[in-house]
């Protein structure tokens, strides 16, 4: 790929610029920042890492949104950072404005770029940049499931003793307190974890991987997590550049899949050179689809909520 933008160049911007451009991800890239001064210092910083890290990915950095000018992806990590004790949603209110801008600037610099949003409330900002955009939905998605998924497979390979490489785990529906575990699709070397671990260890896992991001965030006090939200984003980009048509949890726009319409929340879907390629309908018990509908009945609140913005 010739050109990549990542607009926000905190932790997780920062973070994801140095997991793509040793990756070589991309020809060009570009990250910008609210603050002056600030996306050029991460630009320069990881670009003198390029003779140790055997890498010709150029970097630059600035703050004007012209700078976006022909990207074909644009990564939004930029808005206000959860504080310990709030909650993702607390933060609508001040990123819509931001989101607004950035989509904007989008249109008018990079009409025919993906929007891959990590911003939270990340379901209902991706809905929103749709609506905004007027974009097809293969073009505009969000990044929380692949993050979900990663965490939920670190507590089951620390609790089983397995190797990481070998757990698979698919975590659906909205990020955070509402994610929906899907247990009968997660597993080790093929064999349902269920197997291997019992029913309330299960349960233990499925409740520190709904809190993840709130267990480090309390841990650290003065950030939240950012490596493992920048190597989730990676790994779709990854899925995009080199057209894998790799099955990620992604935050989509529903057109009746799962029984929904109107909204974007996290399912499985393929990514390729189109972006969303396809979304996978799988089959649900009807716990599953049960937490599903209420994780999309509580993201509609807050699409509703957002009417008032």
């Amino acid at each position: 790929m010739n050109k990549i933008t990542i607009i926000g160049a905190g932790r997780v911007g920062e973070s994801t610029a140095l997991f793509l451009a040793t990756k070589e991800m991309c020809q060009e890239l570009v990250l910008i920042d609210i603050q002056q001064g600030v996306a050029e210092g991460v630009a320069l910083d990881i670009q003198e890492v390029a003779p140790v890290f055997d890498y010709d990915t150029r970097l630059s950095g600035g703050h004007d949104h012209e700078m976006m000018t022909g990207s074909e992806i644009i990564i939004i990590t930029a808005g206000v950072p959860r504080k310990p004790g709030m909650s993702r949603t607390d933060v609508m209110a001040t990123n819509i404005p931001i989101i607004n801008e950035i989509v904007d600037s989008a249109m008018k610099y990079a009409p025919d770029a993906f929007l891959l949003f990590v911003t939270n409330p990340v379901d209902v900002l991706t809905y929103h940049a749709f609506i905004r955009s007027g974009w097809p939905r293969n073009r505009v998605f969000g990044q929380a499931g692949v993050l979900d998924s990663s965490r939920m497979a670190s507590f089951i390979a620390m609790e089983s003793g397995f190797s990481s490489v070998d757990i698979n785990a698919m975590v659906l529906g909205g990020h955070g307190d509402t994610m929906v575990p899907m247990l009968n699709y997660s597993t080790i070397s093929g064999i349902p974890v269920s197997y291997f671990i019992d029913p309330d260890k299960l349960e233990e896992i499925i409740e520190r991987t709904r809190n993840g991001g709130a267990e480090i965030l309390n841990l650290r006090q003065n950030s939240s997590a950012y490596d493992a939200p920048a190597a989730a984003i990676t790994q779709m980009v990854d899925a995009i550049v080199h057209n894998r048509q790799r099955i990620l949890p992604t935050v989509c726009l529903l057109q009746g899949e799962y029984g929904h319409d109107d909204i974007a929340i996290g399912v499985p879907a393929v990514l390729g050179r189109n972006g969303v390629e396809n979304i996978i309908q799988l089959n649900m018990n009807k716990e599953e689809q049960f937490m599903f509908d209420n994780s999309a009945s509580l993201i509609r609140k807050e699409l509703n909520r957002l009417k008032s913005i």
